[in-house]
């Protein structure tokens, strides 16, 4: 069996993120995330939305979104999540 990823995020990416109406459910490990279509520089992401629940986090751009998420750009920059 493979060994399962212990995910840690910073207290100060946490304080960041002060316009989650999810309650961290992405933390969790409850709910799907968003996808990741594509990342430019570890700073603009682009993302593919699962459903069409109302986020903070999500600006449209063109016929994409980009997230600007603290927690959801630390879990794709750092674990590739």
């Amino acid at each position: 069996m493979g060994q399962k990823t212990v995910i840690k995020i910073s207290d100060d990416i946490l304080k960041n993120t002060t316009r989650c109406k999810k309650d961290f459910s992405c933390l969790s490990g409850g709910k799907e995330l968003c996808r990741v279509e594509l990342c430019v520089d570890n700073k603009i992401h682009f993302i593919k939305c699962l459903d069409n629940v109302p986020c903070s986090y999500r600006i449209p751009f063109g016929y994409s979104y980009v997230c600007i998420c603290p927690v959801r750009k630390e879990l794709h920059n750092r674990y590739g999540i």
